[in-house]
């Protein structure tokens, strides 16, 4: 069910509107012309990467959180905005053609049983209704922006190439690593005292597994939380951009040998000890032409997009109240 939770996930990121109850009774977070945006929707859209974060220094996490609550209003205001340019221009979405992307959605998720799917966005939080909602202002949106940001886009040979060369680069200075690691797991619901508890055992841990002699793949079959404790925690090889960021950080960043100190993932605590590093070999131009014109095309499309709202935002009438 990945693809779909994703889905799920990335439709929710596109935005319902809030109850008008729930307008009453929340606080205001902005107004945008005449709509209002209340700080529930704001926490709502900023709780995913919310829940990521691990700094331990309070002050520092309490700056992300902020910037965090900014990012999202910023994103809320522009889709209220560009919510209003699809009236004015009169886009619409018919049902059949909702009908059509909810069955994608079931087709890609192996679900023919239209309870069975139903089942699945309420584990989500999610009625059918409020989901094909989501899904039609993601069709509306996408008109909107192919219309007013499409044309701007466009992605040459030559893009292409320098895109490449420049990963080409990086690639031949780069390496991969094999890694094992044992996990310290902490519930995504914890509180900051069980999160520090498990640090403080993944710490011990690490203590552990440097001690002269020490064999790590026997000590995270013994003390692993994770799936891959039963192979010693062994990743295998990998190269950058496989692994979640602080991980990976951390990982490319140990000699050959080296345990690490704990690391903070969604799952919880690690301690990598990298066994090997080898170069590796760049992929061809022609294998990486796909991957990266799907890359340009989507960072330029952002781009676009931000300088459309920005465009929408200086004349519309956006008072913040956060």
């Amino acid at each position: 069910m990945k693809k779909l939770v994703a889905f799920v996930a990335a439709a929710a990121l596109l935005g319902g509107a809030t109850s008008a109850r729930a307008e009453l009774v929340d606080k205001v977070a902005a107004v945008v012309n005449r709509d209002v945006i209340a700080l529930s929707e704001v926490q709502q859209r900023a709780a995913p990467e919310m829940s990521r974060l691990n700094d331990p220094d309070p002050r520092k996490r309490a700056e992300m959180r902020a910037q965090l609550m900014k990012t999202a209003l910023d994103t809320l205001i522009g889709e209220k905005l560009m919510e209003s340019e699809i009236t004015e221009m009169g886009i619409s979405a018919t049902e059949g053609e909702v009908d059509e992307l909810v069955n994608d959605v079931r087709r890609q998720n192996n679900i023919t049983d239209p309870a069975q799917f139903e089942q699945v966005l309420a584990a989500e939080g999610l009625t059918m209704k409020a989901y094909r909602e989501m899904l039609r202002k993601r069709i509306l949106r996408d008109r909107l922006l192919r219309m007013k940001v499409g044309p701007k886009v466009k992605v040459t040979e030559e893009d292409l190439k320098a895109a490449y060369n420049q990963y080409a680069r990086v690639e031949s200075e780069d390496s991969e690593v094999h890694a094992r690691h044992i996990l310290v797991q902490v519930d995504p619901k914890a509180t900051e005292e069980q999160v520090a508890a498990a640090r403080k055992k993944a710490e011990g841990i690490a203590q552990e597994a440097r001690r002269e002699g020490m064999d790590f793949a026997s000590l995270a079959r013994a003390r692993s939380e994770g799936p891959s404790a039963q192979d010693g925690g062994d990743l295998g090889w990998f190269k950058r951009g496989v692994m979640v960021a602080a991980f990976e950080k951390v990982a490319f960043n140990l000699k050959e040998g080296e345990v690490s100190e704990p690391v903070r993932t969604n799952f919880g605590w690690h301690i990598l000890k990298v066994e090997e590093r080898r170069s590796v070999a760049a992929t061809s131009y022609e294998e990486m032409r796909p991957k990266l014109e799907n890359k340009l095309l989507q960072e330029k499309t952002d781009k676009f997009l931000d300088q459309y709202v920005q465009e929408l935002r200086q004349k519309a009438n956006v008072e913040v109240k956060m």
